[in-house]
């Protein structure tokens, strides 16, 4: 049993977490996490599809189609504004991977002072995944 912060006792454990991305397109946006970052498709409603899950080792995004943008496209630039964080064992490995495949990255592989290593790609729709990993 653990405790919630305000004290009283807790019978349940928070296990994953499964962020929504918004896409113009599923089936485009479900190929992209396939092909290019080596994902797997989970599942997928509706034809053409409006929802659907990707997935690749314990990582899972959902993928929601919507018609217009739920983001402003320059401030998610201008501010970094990720859509998922993604915790890896190691970085390194991973970001030549999509290095190799031709993936779009809005910040290449580099340390941080907190002791992470890094990166962040961009989806077809504009969406931006965080990579990270133990530092040095």
């Amino acid at each position: 049993m653990t405790q919630t912060r305000t004290g009283t006792p807790s019978m349940t454990t928070l296990l994953t977490a499964e962020p929504q991305l918004f896409v113009r397109d599923v089936a485009v946006a479900a190929e992209f996490y396939t092909r290019k970052l080596g994902f797997s498709v989970a599942f997928s409603y509706g034809e053409p599809p409006f929802y659907g899950q990707v997935f690749r080792d314990g990582a899972r995004l959902n993928l929601r189609r919507v018609d217009n943008g739920v983001v402003d496209p320059v401030r998610r630039d201008t501010e970094q504004l990720l859509a998922a964080s993604i915790a890896l064992d190691d970085a390194k490995p991973l970001f030549l991977e999509y290095q190799a495949a031709g993936v779009e990255f809005v910040q290449p592989l580099r340390s941080e002072p907190w002791r992470a290593r890094t990166f962040i790609v961009r989806d077809p729709d504009g969406n931006l995944v965080l990579f990270a990993g133990p530092g040095e």
